[in-house]
């Protein structure tokens, strides 16, 4: 994941080539490079510019005029959006449904799972930003409709995006909840479940279905069009499988 660059603001390096760019949602950064890996097997030619960042800022950026070409999103919201005001040439389509879980740096007991956060010795629980990044937005709703909110509103720390989560619980804070695909980096792998982690009942949070539009910029190039066929096709669900992502 080292060699992408998250996106701040209007700033971004491109990296390689510049075929076709296609802006990820920060939580797909753990799974983009097998991926990217797969789709150049049959396709050499093509180079792939991969921009990170929380779906909500580069939505906002897309609106902004930045050249994307494809907006892989970590919900359906904002693809939803950019197509209704005519950004996107495509009808949103889901490519994965995440999850939710608690992670530790610590070993902890996971035997009541969500209500683990109300142990004494956690001081502060990281969560993505819910204004900007989706799996953030579910955290919080795990949160009020497990009656945990208001009671740990103030242990609350927020990260940009998941990735920025993922590095506060394992540097700064106690515990968080992030998105289960993160767990399968390489530098994540020594992470245990029901050690470290435990995936969240799916009953507390709406679905996580992550959604993928093509943008204006991308409407003339079959190597865009390459690239979501390949996206919704068999080879990229085994991948996001194995990335802890659900897939149809």
């Amino acid at each position: 994941m080292k060699k992408y660059i998250v996106l701040a603001l209007w700033s971004f390096i491109t990296l390689g080539a510049t075929d076709i760019t296609v802006a990820v949602a920060a939580n797909v950064g753990y799974v983009i490079e097998p991926l990217i890996k797969a789709f150049h097997e049959t396709h050499p030619n093509t180079k792939v510019n991969i921009i990170l960042g929380s779906s909500g800022k580069l939505s906002a950026q897309i609106k902004y005029g930045a050249p994307f070409d494809l907006f892989m999103s970590a919900n359906m919201k904002y693809p939803d959006v950019l197509y209704h005001e005519n950004l996107a040439v495509s009808k949103p389509v889901v490519y994965a449904r995440g999850a939710l879980v608690l992670l530790s740096k610590k070993k902890r007991d996971y035997n009541e799972s969500i209500y683990v956060l109300e142990d004494a010795d956690i001081k502060k629980i990281a969560i993505a930003n819910p204004q900007t990044a989706p799996y953030g937005e579910a955290a919080k709703e795990a949160l009020v409709n497990a009656k945990l909110y208001e009671k740990l509103q103030h242990k609350l720390v927020y990260g940009e995006s998941v990735s920025q989560t993922v590095n506060y619980i394992t540097m700064l804070v106690d515990i968080g909840i992030i998105a289960k695909s993160s767990l399968f980096s390489p530098h994540m792998r020594h992470f245990q479940e029901s050690k470290h982690w435990v995936e969240l009942e799916e009953s507390l949070y709406t679905p996580i279905d992550q959604g993928m539009v093509m943008l204006k910029s991308g409407e003339s190039s079959t190597d865009v069009k390459t690239f979501y066929d390949f996206m919704l096709g068999a080879k990229a669900k085994e991948i996001l499988k194995s990335f802890g992502y659900k897939v149809q």
